[in-house]
């Protein structure tokens, strides 16, 4: 029996990262870009999402900074990836990322910034 839950208690460890890899995607953001009053810089970033609908949380993450934004995640499929910019007042604003199975919609104003 021991031997049994040690054996449930590893698998459960490595399937963890299987699961966490699911709502994660990279992309390049080529120009700066603003969302709310955050300023994100041009890099490559790992992209995390959490939640569902309108309550979703987007992490942007590149080594150097993290950047928490809110969003709408929706789920659907994409045939490409793409990252969705505006011009406004003479600013690049990010509105939106697809990925493959979901849709990051983001909304004016960020839940922490970098």
């Amino acid at each position: 029996m021991k031997r049994f839950l040690g054996y449930a208690a590893m698998l459960a460890v490595l399937s963890a990262p299987a699961f966490a890899a699911k709502n994660s995607e990279k992309v390049t953001i080529n120009a700066p870009v603003t969302v709310g009053t955050t300023k994100i810089p041009a890099a490559d970033y790992k992209v995390t999402w959490t939640g569902t609908g309108n309550s979703g949380q987007v992490t942007l993450t590149n080594g150097k900074s993290v950047v928490t934004l809110p969003a709408k995640v929706v789920e659907q499929k994409n045939s490409v990836n793409s990252v969705h910019t505006s011009t406004e007042n003479g600013t690049t604003v990010l509105k939106g990322m697809n990925f493959s199975n979901v849709t990051l919609e983001f909304s004016s104003s960020p839940a922490s910034g970098q």
